[in-house]
C-alpha cells in the first residue's frame, strides 16, 4: 500500500512542471513532508468546466490544479469516514470494485509526490521496530501516482453552496518489484511523463483502454534509502524526513542506488 509520502513542491512549481492550464486552487498548501491519509493534497485532472448560466455548453476541457482530500468517498456513501479506509485502490481489481469502477473509466488524476515512505520488518526471530525507507527517483525528479477522483454532496447544505461538495481522491497501487518488494510487497502506480495526457484524458472512458494505460506505468528505475523514524508520527514534518540514515540492524535494508 501507499500510506505516506511527501509533496513539496510548490504550487508555481507544479503548475509548471504538469502543464497545468486552469489553477483551481484557492489558496496554496505548505510544503508536507508526511503526507497522510485525510490530508488536504494536490491533484492534477483534465475537466471541462459546467455550463454558465448564459450557456448551455461545456467549456473547452483542460489540465487543472485542485487541492483533494486524500481518502476516496464514493458519490453513493452515507458519510466521509469511508475514505480513510480507501487511500488506496489495487490496480488488478480497480476497474470491477464499486467504489472506484465509475472513477476509473471517468474521473483519473495524478497525484504529484517528491517520494513515499514504506516500512520494513525487522528479520525473522529478531526484535526491533520496522524501519522506514524514502523511495523516489534517482534524481528527486517529480512523481506522477495515478490516482481516481470522486465528488461527494453533503446533503444537508443547498446544492449552490461551495461546501456542500467534497472532492476526494485515491492512489492505484501494484505489485512492488523484487527489489522493492524486500521492503513492501505493493508500491503505488507512477504514470511516466509521456502517458500523462492519455491517462487524464476524460474522453477515453473504454475501461480495457484505460486499463492497458497502468501497463507501462513506470515500476522500476525508483532508489530507496532508510530514514528516520520520526516519519513514524504525523505530528513530525520537516525536510529532515527525508534525509538519509545509517540503518544499525543487522540484517536490515533494501536496496538503492543511491
Amino acid at each position: 500500500m501507499c500510506g505516506r509520502y511527501a509533496s513539496a513542491r510548490s504550487r508555481i512549481e507544479l503548475l509548471e512542471e504538469f502543464v497545468v492550464e486552469r489553477d483551481k486552487t484557492d489558496e496554496p498548501l505548505k510544503a508536507d513532508y508526511n503526507v497522510a491519509p485525510t490530508k488536504p493534497v494536490y491533484a492534477v485532472l483534465t475537466r471541462a468546466p459546467r455550463p454558465d448560466k448564459e450557456s448551455a455548453e461545456e467549456g473547452k476541457a483542460e489540465r487543472e490544479l485542485r487541492i483533494v482530500r486524500w481518502g476516496l468517498v464514493p458519490s453513493w456513501a452515507k458519510d466521509t469516514s469511508i475514505g480513510s479506509r480507501l487511500i488506496n485502490a489495487r490496480a488488478e481489481t480497480v476497474a470491477e470494485k464499486p467504489a472506484f469502477r465509475a472513477a476509473f473509466a471517468r474521473r483519473r488524476c495524478l497525484l504529484p509526490a517528491d517520494g513515499y515512505y514504506e516500512w520494513q520488518a525487522p528479520p525473522a526471530g529478531t526484535k526491533g521496530k520496522k524501519q522506514p525507507y524514502f523511495i523516489c527517483e534517482p534524481d528527486h525528479s517529480v512523481l506522477a501516482f495515478a490516482g481516481l477522483y470522486e465528488f461527494w454532496r453533503d446533503k444537508s447544505l443547498a446544492p449552490d453552496d461551495p461546501a456542500a461538495w467534497l472532492w476526494t481522491a485515491t492512489i492505484i497501487t501494484t505489485s512492488a518489484p523484487d527489489e522493492l518488494g524486500e521492503i513492501h510487497d505493493r508500491m503505488p502506480m507512477v504514470i511516466d511523463p509521456a502517458s500523462w495526457g492519455d491517462w487524464l484524458d476524460p474522453g477515453n472512458t473504454d475501461v480495457s483502454d484505460v486499463r492497458a494505460l497502468l501497463a507501462p506505468a513506470q515500476s522500476t528505475g525508483l532508489v530507496n534509502y532508510p530514514v528516520s523514524t520520526l516519519v513514524n508520527s504525523v505530528r513530525n514534518n520537516g525536510p529532515e524526513l527525508m534525509r538519509e540514515v545509517e540503518v544499525t540492524v543487522p540484517g536490515l535494508g533494501g536496496w538503492s542506488d543511491h
